[in-house]
């Protein structure tokens, strides 16, 4: 039991690291799409940022893997189960994330961007240099609580029959009539939220020098 359970924790910190690696920074190229001037390239943005929020992960998941399929007839391995969980993973995180990256960006004072200007700072070096890491330090709360929920989603990964810790606890209680595997799941969960809390919160205090 303990083996099985120490693969599927594996395959949820896979999945965890891979989506946040992915959907970070696919989150900030979709929030300057949403904060475009051009009206088009704003509309389809705020349509997809909607489309992502507005509909279940478990659903845009089943999308991604059986999409191949149905929309152009292309034959789907077992392999492409995990590379479907990462990719709808990603797509929706970086929804949110493109959220939280426009409401900091956004807070910022428009001054900044004229003093920067009169300074002789190129559009690029004002946002990467002055504007983009004081929105780092606004926005690591909101962030935290969706990393926070993404170890929760991890176990939504059953959809696409991924062998998540969920789907192997779930596979032990039924084998073995067991509640242990689900307590070993849940465990599991708390203590890796603890940990993303706790480092997300020396982060913030580490970010907070002007306190």
């Amino acid at each position: 039991m303990l083996k099985e359970l120490c693969g599927g924790m594996l395959t949820s910190v896979e999945i965890f690291c891979l989506t946040l690696i992915f959907s970070l920074p696919l989150g900030l190229l979709i929030s300057f799409g949403r904060m475009s001037k051009h009206k088009i390239i704003s509309f389809i943005f705020k349509i997809y940022i909607s489309i992502m929020r507005g509909t279940p992960l478990m659903l845009q998941l089943l999308v991604v893997y059986f999409g191949p399929y149905f929309i152009f007839g292309i034959q789907i391995s077992n392999t492409y189960r995990f590379v479907a969980v990462i990719i709808g993973f990603a797509l929706n995180y970086a929804a949110y994330f493109a959220e939280i990256y426009r409401s900091g960006i956004e807070a910022m004072p428009k001054g900044q961007y004229e003093a920067a200007e009169v300074l002789g700072y190129s559009k690029v070096q004002t946002f990467f240099k002055i504007i983009f890491p004081q929105v780092i330090k606004r926005i690591i709360p909101p962030i935290t609580n969706e990393v926070i929920t993404l170890v929760k989603d991890t176990s939504l990964a059953f959809a696409l029959a991924v062998t998540e810790m969920f789907t192997v606890a779930k596979a032990i209680a039924a084998n073995q009539k067991t509640m242990t595997a689900f307590i070993a799941a849940a465990i599991f969960y708390y203590v890796f939220n603890l940990l993303v809390a706790f480092i997300m919160e020396k982060v913030e205090k580490k970010l907070a020098y002007y306190r």
